[in-house]
């Protein structure tokens, strides 16, 4: 890889890594689009490469928030044992599906998970803090897991985009609590992941290297930022963040074809 695009890669790595430890999704919601419209990679190595890239990155901003308090662990070891196996299966559909059709579903969900909880930021108003969570019931979490396993396998985005609304909406987790369990169990799930799409062929290690330099200063950053703010700040940076993802995505997509 050149030198020219080892410094895109460690730039984008620094740009999600910021994104994951501020919002719990693992980073490869702007990474698996960077690599394919940027790095020009081929869509299963933009879907692929991202995981093992994930792995870092979410401990280092997991780590943030444990020392915070704002890390349920039980529930993220849940989330990530159920998600782990998810996640093979995901994978391996990836290479049923081909890459185009892969990349047409990463838009799609996005636009529909923006746009869900743009609504749902909306109607939460202005209030600095949600209702206090009940303990979640291991059911509960395993569907959250099995979820998430399956589009971090099949879509390369770390599965912490479907864990942090489904945590917060479904389950009452205020917002940074949500986020800083999610990146626990997304360095969980994107383990079995990452070997999968390794041995299919799909992950660029020279790629990943460079994102894995950007990654780890910008998730401890990210974390950062996110236990100063305010709750309601959090909520409807996540929505923001989703919009802009799921526009530039699509556009960036449908212009390839």
């Amino acid at each position: 890889m050149s030198l020219a695009a080892t410094v895109q890669a460690f730039v984008i790595g620094a740009v999600s890594g910021v994104l994951s430890g501020a919002f719990g999704i693992g980073g490869g919601i702007v990474t698996t689009p960077a690599i394919r419209l940027i790095l020009k990679a081929p869509a299963l190595v933009a879907v692929g490469t991202p995981l093992p890239v994930i792995v870092p990155g979410a401990l280092t901003g997991a780590w943030t928030y444990a020392r915070s308090g704002l890390a349920d662990v039980r529930a993220a070891v849940t989330i990530g044992a159920v998600g782990s196996a998810a996640s093979i299966a995901g994978a391996f559909a990836s290479k049923a599906a081909g890459g185009s059709a892969v990349m047409v579903a990463t838009a799609a969900l996005l636009v529909y998970v923006a746009l869900d909880t743009a609504v749902w930021a909306a109607r939460a108003g202005r209030a600095d803090s949600a209702r206090p969570a009940a303990r979640p019931t291991g059911g509960r979490l395993a569907a959250v897991g099995l979820a998430a396993g399956l589009y971090s396998g099949f879509l390369g985005l770390g599965g912490g985009f479907v864990i942090v609304p489904l945590l917060a909406r479904w389950l009452g987790f205020d917002m940074k609590r949500a986020v800083g369990t999610s990146l626990l169990a997304v360095a969980i799930l994107a383990v079995p992941g990452s070997v999968t799409h390794y041995l299919l062929g799909h992950v660029d290690l020279a790629i990943a290297a460079g994102l894995v330099l950007g990654v780890v200063p910008g998730a401890a950053l990210g974390s950062r930022l996110t236990v100063l703010a305010r709750e309601a700040v959090v909520r409807y940076a996540f929505a923001a963040m989703l919009v802009c993802v799921a526009v530039w995505l699509a556009v960036g997509e449908l212009t390839a074809v």
